[in-house]
């Protein structure tokens, strides 16, 4: 190996020669592409140099490096960070003086076998489709191997150029949420590769201690290296639709009734939707930036001039999925009779109608138009200080109004997308590592900020002003990708869950070897 970037010898002599010695010696780099690739992720924020990037030829691999890094053969224990797609914003998949493993490697050796779908008799008999699915897949790939049999996992993240290992680290949520929860509510069974450097097959009636620690437990237990995730038949056809609203408390009133039909708890008869988000629409910038981009050319004057007077519009988004089966009645109908019901400024709703990959696919799609049209390449970089929270349902309007109104519209230096949708706290399993306010329900907020150098500090300034107005006006926000520096900030993001947190970091990863980046046990 060859030594890269000026890593200083007095952090990483202990680590380079004795990586020499093991077995899989040939598959780590220093060279200065590995290198560059793994010191940054999509926030472009932090950088952290590794010692090495592991390229590993098989999940073996991995369990042998965690093995000899957690061993007295290391003479020190060195951090390992896995990498995916690194589409974390803060640093939280680096290993700095560590090594990175990066997993698409991994994928790259399956050779396209990385998804097995099981749709036989018996598995259907039972209702049980599933995808056994390496971790390092993308969920590009689960959806186009599980829609060649005609079925399909049951929640998405917005954007599926992302690792199933990588999501279910986190959660994984998008439109689906409120309906089948995040994705790590629909996993049947797990193959984890711990801190100690054990290969682990749990799931909620085996190794369930492991599977409930790795499930939203931002790397700290261990590296994901293949999953077992619920199918259901697939749709083949979509009707989008997107609603502006000029009032919130409307806006945030018919998300909620809409949730609430789906979660059981109106005993009526009412049209179910399968997805539902908000974003807001505001008067700095063209309407078809990112997403925005659906709305019709020919409706965007009077979509400005909308925006322009109210300075804030709410867009409530939603989707109903139809095929064959559901031809013997009209899902246009249904739309009528929903939209009978709901508080949206007359006149504007706005249709598609699209296949089901191409909905699931739409984020993507959207970013590479506005590549094309902006004639930017797909390697500028960009800045992406981002901010998601999730907020108890009790303290929206606040939210709005504190926020929204007196923080982000007054200021306008806000990029990219926010979003602003609701979810229903009974389709997450306390008993995983992710946190969620303690309500019923819960509205995800999500600041999806672009930015060069020249504006980071203020967005970043604002982010920090959004948290100091949640804590001073009592907002017990929980932030999803969090970004926490002290030991008190993490205790206080996992609430009763801290004990049981640090308990299982003790039991799967006692060196305290994985995942450094999220700076939970290794803070200052």
């Amino acid at each position: 190996m060859s030594s890269a970037f000026g890593i200083p010898k007095s952090s990483t002599t202990f680590l380079l020669p004795k990586l020499q010695n093991l077995h899989l010696a040939d598959r780590l780099r220093d060279d200065p592409s590995a290198i560059e690739l793994a010191l940054s992720d999509y926030g472009n924020i932090v950088k952290e140099i590794p010692a090495a990037v592991l390229y590993p030829a098989s999940i073996n691999d991995i369990a042998s490096l965690i093995k000899f890094a957690a061993s007295n053969n290391a003479s020190v224990p060195f951090n390992i960070a896995a990498r995916g797609q690194g589409h974390s914003v803060r640093g939280q998949a680096m290993a700095r003086n560590g090594v990175v493993v990066n997993m698409n490697s991994l994928r790259n050796n399956r050779n396209g076998n990385g998804v097995k779908v099981v749709s036989s008799a018996a598995a259907s008999s039972m209702g049980r489709w599933y995808a056994d699915v390496g971790g390092e897949q993308l969920w590009e790939d689960v959806l186009n191997a599980t829609l060649e049999h005609g079925l399909a996992p049951v929640s998405w993240t917005d954007y599926l150029h992302l690792t199933v290992g990588g999501t279910l680290s986190n959660a994984g949520i998008s439109g689906q949420t409120f309906r089948y929860g995040p994705q790590i509510s629909n996993v049947y069974e797990m193959d984890v590769i711990t801190g100690k450097g054990d290969f682990v097959t749990c799931s909620p009636i085996k190794n369930t201690d492991v599977f409930y620690a790795v499930l939203g437990g931002l790397g700290q237990f261990g590296i994901i290296v293949g999953a077992r995730i619920a199918l259901q038949s697939a749709p083949k056809r979509v009707k989008w639709v997107r609603m502006l609203y000029n009032d919130f408390s409307a806006f945030a009133g018919d998300q909620e009734y809409l949730i609430s039909i789906n979660n059981g708890r109106d005993e009526q008869k009412h049209i179910e939707v399968d997805y539902l988000e908000g974003l807001l629409l505001m008067n700095h910038g063209p309407l078809d930036h990112w997403r925005t981009s659906f709305f019709p050319s020919k409706d965007h004057f009077r979509i400005s001039s909308l925006i322009t007077k109210y300075g804030i519009i709410y867009c409530l988004e939603i989707a109903k999925y139809y095929d064959d089966s559901t031809l013997n009645y009209s899902v246009d109908e249904e739309l009528q009779v929903l939209f009978q019901m709901l508080s949206f400024v007359p006149g504007y709703t706005f249709e598609k109608d699209v296949s089901y990959a191409e909905f699931l696919t739409r984020v993507q799609i959207d970013q590479e138009q506005r590549v094309q049209s902006e004639g930017r390449q797909w390697d500028d970089v960009t800045l992406h200080p981002w901010l998601n929270l999730f907020l108890p349902k009790s303290h929206i309007s606040e939210f709005n109004s504190g926020v929204l109104k007196d923080i982000v519209l007054k200021r306008n230096i806000t990029t990219g997308l926010v979003l602003v949708y609701p979810m229903n706290r009974n389709k997450w399993d306390d008993r995983m590592s992710a946190v969620t306010p303690d309500e019923d329900v819960f509205y995800t907020v999500g600041f999806l900020h672009s930015s060069g150098f020249d504006s980071l500090e203020m967005l970043d300034v604002q982010n920090k002003d959004i948290l100091q107005f949640c804590y001073n006006a009592g907002i017990k926000v929980k932030q999803y990708l969090p970004n926490h520096k002290t030991k008190t900030e993490w205790k206080n993001h996992f609430g009763i869950k801290w004990e049981t947190f640090r308990e299982r970091k003790a039991q799967f990863d006692p060196q305290m070897i994985l995942s450094p980046g999220q700076r939970i046990f290794n803070n200052n």
